[in-house]
Order: C-alpha cells, then sequence, then structure tokens
C-alpha cells in the first residue's frame, strides 16, 4: 500500500521485462533531444533510405538506366533529323538555283555600280558591248561592266519603293496597304515579263546562254530610270517628270537592244544562210519587242506617283 501511495496519480508501476529495460537504458543515454531513434542498424542496403527511396546524392542504377539512354537517343535523333532536314533544303534549292552561280550576280564593288548607273543613263557613247570569258566562263561583273548583275536591280527595286512611299507621302496618299500594293504590283509585273520572254524564246527555237537570272536582271534595269523619273518630278512637277522619263526610256531601250542582240542573235552564225536569214528576222523582232516593253512599265509603275 506503500508503493501505491507513492505512485503518482495513483498508477501502480509494474517491472518491465529486462529486454524492455536494457532497451530504455540504451535511449536514456542517447541524446536527449533527438526526436527519432536511430535505426541505421536495421536498415537496407546502402543507398536507399524510408522505404526504399533514393536517398540525395546517391544514384539509382535502374533510373539511370531508363532515363540517360532516352535522352542521348532523342539528341542524336533530332540532330540526325536536322542534318537531314538540311541536306534537303539545299538539294532542293540547287535544282532551282545554283548558290555559286547565284554569287556571281552579285560579285560586285563600287567602280562597277558607278560605270554600270552611268551606262543605264548615258548607253549612246558605249561601243564594246561584248561579255568577256575566261575558261567558258563569263568573268565577275566587277571586272566586266557589260555583265549583267542582280544588286543594282535589287537595290533599284528597294529604292523604288522607298521612293515611292514618300512621293504618296507628299500627296497625303501614303498608307501600307497602298506601299504594299505598289511592291507586289511591280514584283508581279516583273515575273510575267521574265515568264512571256521566257516563252518568247522557246516558241521562237532561241538557243541562248540567257538564263532566268539574266532576264531577271536585265528587266530590273529599268528601275534605276523610274526612280531618276519619279525624283525629277517630285523636284520639278510633271513636266520634269516627262522629259527626265522619256530620256531614261530611250536609254533603256538602246541599253537592251545592244546588250540583248549578242545573246540571242549569237547561234546565227552557225547556221544556214536561208534559216539564218528567216529566224534572225523573228530574233530581231523578239529583240525589239523586249526593248520597247520596258518604257511601257516604266510610264505604267510610276505616272500616278507624280502629280
Amino acid at each position: 500500500m506503500e508503493s501505491d501511495a507513492a505512485t503518482p496519480a495513483g498508477f501502480r508501476q509494474r517491472k518491465l521485462p529486462s529486454k524492455l529495460r536494457m532497451r530504455g537504458a540504451a535511449s536514456d543515454m542517447a541524446d536527449p533531444n533527438q526526436l527519432f531513434d536511430d535505426t541505421s542498424a536495421h536498415a537496407g542496403p546502402p543507398g536507399l533510405g524510408y522505404r526504399g527511396q533514393e536517398t540525395p546524392g546517391m544514384g539509382f542504377p535502374a533510373q539511370a538506366l531508363l532515363t540517360e539512354p532516352m535522352s542521348n537517343f532523342a539528341v542524336t535523333y533530332g540532330s540526325s533529323l536536322a542534318s537531314q532536314g538540311k541536306e534537303m533544303v539545299d538539294r532542293n534549292l540547287d535544282r532551282l538555283i545554283t548558290i555559286s552561280k547565284l554569287k556571281y550576280y552579285f560579285a560586285v564593288d563600287t567602280v562597277y555600280v558607278g560605270k554600270k548607273l552611268g551606262l543605264l543613263v548615258f548607253p549612246y557613247m558605249h561601243k564594246n558591248w561584248e561579255v568577256r570569258y575566261q575558261q567558258d566562263t563569263p568573268v565577275a561583273p566587277r571586272f566586266d561592266i557589260n555583265a549583267p548583275d542582280l544588286y543594282i536591280p535589287a537595290m533599284a527595286f528597294i529604292t523604288y519603293i522607298l521612293v515611292a512611299g514618300f512621293a504618296l507621302g507628299t500627296q497625303n496618299r501614303f498608307s501600307p496597304e497602298i506601299l504594299g500594293i505598289q511592291a507586289s504590283s511591280a514584283l508581279v509585273w516583273l515575273i510575267i515579263e521574265v515568264l512571256v520572254t521566257l516563252f518568247s524564246l522557246y516558241l521562237v527555237t532561241v538557243n541562248t546562254d540567257l538564263t532566268t537570272i539574266d532576264l531577271i536582271a536585265f528587266s530590273g534595269y529599268k528601275y534605276v530610270g523610274m526612280i531618276v523619273g519619279v525624283v525629277s518630278g517630285l523636284l520639278f512637277g510633271r513636266t520634269g517628270y516627262y522629259l527626265v522619263l522619256l530620256w531614261c526610256c530611250i536609254a533603256i531601250v538602246v541599253f537592251m537592244i545592244r546588250s540583248l542582240r549578242l545573246k540571242i542573235l549569237s547561234e546565227a552564225a552557225a547556221e544556214g544562210v536561208l534559216v539564218r536569214g528567216a529566224k534572225n528576222q523573228l530574233r530581231m523582232y523578239l529583240t525589239m519587242a523586249i526593248a520597247t516593253a520596258q518604257p511601257v512599265f516604266m510610264y505604267w509603275l510610276t505616272y500616278h506617283l507624280v502629280r
């Protein structure tokens, strides 16, 4: 009864088994601030935590086998697709336009550009119109003023669109839609002109070294005269526009006839006299038609820009 009175809250103290007393003694010797018992001695294999979870800093072999091969496969497959796509684009692009040939038409320098612009505006004093060749290959435009190029037509086309926008702005008629229509119409007419020329050469059965890029270059030279005409109209009115545009139209006709005559008539020397005479007339008519079509386009694309 005395032991019952010494026990707090009236509970009787029972003796614990020997194994439980030993475990309690070991726990009393542990850190009093420790919340949980150390069960590392009874844990599983190293690298696994509670319930087989991966402990930080330790790699799980099964997961590594699943993730690393998949990522490597994805990278390899993506790079192979990119290389195949690049090869396909290059192959199809080479079928349409050879990059090396396209670089030829942009091989210009400042001296060539200045001389070619002067030739387009004043072609009357120029004597030799033959394109020079080196080992059956035409020399680069920067070495021959008679060689066609794409630099001047491309820059002239962009400048023409900018000048057209400025002219429309001075008349309070500028808008992005109108400028887009102006650019698209000029481009469409250029494409139509080149296609009609190619079809005409096919009908006349002309075997010439003129390529599609050459025709684009020659057709694009008229934008130089169009720019000069519109700028003159902005500075001196419609009278200045008509006078300067007339000069530029005559100049481009002379330039086109003298440039295309040698290329379109290049095979005439290898034919007989009768065949040569009949085909030469058709070729001359075709050359005159191509040349005289340039002033029509020049006026059609610029007359509404000057008031």
